[in-house]
């Protein structure tokens, strides 16, 4: 079977592919198999139905058949796994007494199949899973026995390439917790800054710090490192790294622009962050309390309100203030407005995108600009792009903007 005809045909289930390759398995005496155990992609089907959860698994099986195609040829069947387990399965016969198969063939095949899922793995889940799914290889090999059936063997071949690819995500998982805790404890953070500007006359009015990874690395982005904290429970530690260096990159921060910084709920327990500690530490930096606005996240888990606006009560005597990020981008909105009364409302990027085309996104954005007026807050316009956005907030008394129109996040100095 060419290859081009198996790329455009349905992946056979394993009974069909057993069929297929039982008689060269009994011929030849040994049978290679690599599983990609694909279980991540599960959540598309819960999450958005089957017809996108088959769409994922036919993205994954194209790119194993074309790895299978190039390293082994049509000699190879790729196929599903047992019935009721999200898994891509390939499968090859080679000799008895084949042992550069099984020393050298096999692990070749894996590495590129590993190789080719980092590169092109982030296709397989898109757009409905971010980041990247983790997809875990394992691999057997099987040397025949004619007293017992070929789907007997199979079967027990399918599991010791199970425990072969839960072995792989295990050493994966403990590889990136390790990389994750020399990353925090060696302060391996910085922060990016990205201008916040008054839409009336271009100035900057603040700055945002945004945290980043080592460039080189797949722990650059936020989204990545939040996510692998959030499974490895570090996300606390994280954080406080985040905020340390948020402060610490402002050094030399223009004069009476404000420091915006990310923060959680959970930043009021640390004992550094106590407005003593943390006046002490701003004023290595030449900034004071007045300063300083602390952003939540809307989207953030906000279990108890009570006790967050106790604490923006606290820091608000102190000269902080406060402010209300992606507002709009989850369900809580008004709750969260009106519980932590903000002394900023950050409208979230999707009701400014497009806003000077769009009647509905303008209409959504002045129902913020009345409920921010009536509390005495103000509105920064998110995710803005072109000019013409910026002219339109304007136009809607929007006071601040901020967005890729006015250069992308960079360091206020240069990093050692």
């Amino acid at each position: 079977m060419s290859s081009d005809t198996r790329a455009d045909s349905p992946l056979p289930t394993l009974a069909a592919a057993l069929a297929t390759i039982g008689e060269e398995f009994t011929l030849r005496g040994a049978l290679g198999l690599v599983l990609v155990d694909a279980r991540e992609l599960g959540a598309i089907e819960r999450s958005f139905g089957r017809a996108a959860y088959e769409a994922a698994k036919a993205e994954l099986a194209q790119l194993v058949r074309s790895v299978a195609d190039d390293a082994l040829g049509s000699d190879s069947v790729v196929c599903h796994g047992e019935t009721g387990r999200c898994e891509i399965v390939m499968m090859a016969a080679r000799g008895h007494y084949d042992a550069d198969f099984y020393t050298k063939e096999l692990p070749a095949l894996e590495q590129q199949l590993r190789e080719r899922l980092e590169r092109q793995g982030q296709r397989i889940g898109y757009p409905y899973l971010r980041p990247t799914p983790r997809l875990a290889i394992g691999a057997a090999l099987a040397l025949r026995n004619p007293h017992i059936s070929i789907a007997t063997e199979v079967s027990k071949l399918l599991g010791e390439a199970r425990g072969d690819a839960d072995l792989d995500r295990s050493v994966a998982d403990r590889h990136k917790r390790r990389r994750l805790l020399e990353l925090i404890t060696g302060g391996h953070i910085y922060s990016v800054y990205e201008p916040i500007v008054d839409a009336t006359n271009l100035t900057v009015f603040g700055y945002e710090a945004l945290a980043r990874g080592s460039a080189d690395s797949d722990m650059h982005a936020p989204l990545v490192l939040f996510g692998l904290a959030e499974e490895e429970d570090l996300t606390f530690q994280l954080d406080c790294l985040c905020r340390t260096k948020a402060i610490e990159g402002a050094t030399d921060f223009p004069a009476g622009a404000k420091l915006f910084m990310n923060i959680r709920p959970s930043s009021f327990h640390d004992p550094n962050f106590q407005p003593d500690a943390l006046k002490r530490t701003l004023e290595g930096c030449g900034l004071g309390p007045t300063d300083v606005v602390f952003e939540i996240s809307e989207q953030e888990s906000i279990q108890n309100y009570d006790t967050l606006r106790e604490a923006r009560d606290a820091y608000g005597t102190q000269g902080f203030q406060f402010a209300l990020d992606d507002t709009g981008a989850g369900y809580a909105s008004l709750e969260a407005v009106m519980k932590l009364s903000p002394e900023f409302i950050k409208v979230d990027r999707a009701f400014v995108s497009g806003i000077d085309q769009d009647a509905s996104r303008q209409a959504m954005v002045e129902a913020f600009c009345s409920i921010a007026e009536r509390m005495n807050a103000r509105i920064i316009g998110e995710g803005l792009d072109t000019l013409e956005e910026l002219q339109m907030l304007g136009s809607m008394g929007i006071p601040f903007g901020q967005g890729w129109l006015f250069g992308k996040p960079h360091p206020l100095r240069s990093r050692s």
